[in-house]
């Protein structure tokens, strides 16, 4: 089986960052710190202090997912056939992804958070009123974005999983790191000027965009993993 290399995280982590639903969350969550507060630094504090959970949140669910493609391995003997499984599942959100770019739909499978969860995730985020209980929100809230940004994840952890856990916490740092890296860097925007009301609007304009670059990073990597190419 390949090894994981810088291009294969990045290419995974980078359809993360762009995930349309986690960009949303963090709209939310912006909107309800500056709908208590006016104060940058507290702004500021509080969106980072928000990411930070995300960031610590996901890196625990890696570590969980790391461990299980260990165990499945061990039980099933498939690390021969394993990277190929992955590959082809790459192929599979890719497609789902470029259906989500043509034939658009709110919540589209493995895409998009489900509607009904929409509700539920508001009002988690609505409590996030200063740093700490942003932290808080941060962490609870990772359980929504599960279902429409889990797949990559999915991906570099059954790859990561060929590895000891001391080898592998490196490329689960990493990961996390460029996923989180929009969220620090809308959140800075918003406290020198930008418009939470415009992050939203350019979300909602470029949805589709988004939703292609993340099929066409997708596509591509699956292919050359399917046919041995990386």
């Amino acid at each position: 089986m390949e090894a994981l290399t810088l291009s294969k995280i990045i290419a995974l982590a980078s359809v993360d960052a762009v995930n349309p639903c986690a960009l949303a969350v963090l709209a939310l969550m912006l909107m309800a710190i500056m709908g208590t507060s006016k104060s940058r630094k507290r702004v500021l504090a509080s969106g980072l202090s928000f990411t930070l959970a995300v960031f610590v949140g996901y890196l625990f669910y890696g570590f969980i997912l790391v461990k299980l493609f260990s165990i499945a391995q061990a039980i099933t003997s498939i690390r021969l056939t394993l990277y190929k499984i992955l590959g082809a599942f790459a192929l599979i959100l890719g497609a789902l992804q470029l259906k989500d770019t043509i034939w658009y739909r709110p919540d589209g499978v493995l895409t998009e958070m489900p509607m009904s969860w929409r509700p539920k995730a508001k009002r988690v985020i609505s409590h996030a009123t200063g740093p700490k209980s942003a932290f808080l929100v941060g962490l609870f809230v990772t359980i929504f974005l599960l279902p429409c940004t889990m797949g990559p994840y999915l991906i570099m952890a059954g790859i990561a999983s060929l590895y000891t856990f001391m080898k592998a916490l490196p490329w689960l740092l990493l990961y996390n790191t460029v996923f989180v890296a929009p969220m620090v860097v809308i959140t800075i925007l918003v406290c020198i000027g930008l418009r939470v009301a415009d992050v939203k609007k350019w979300r909602d304009e470029n949805i589709r965009i988004l939703h292609f670059i993340e099929s066409a990073i997708l596509i591509a990597l699956g292919f050359a993993m399917v046919v041995g190419l990386v």
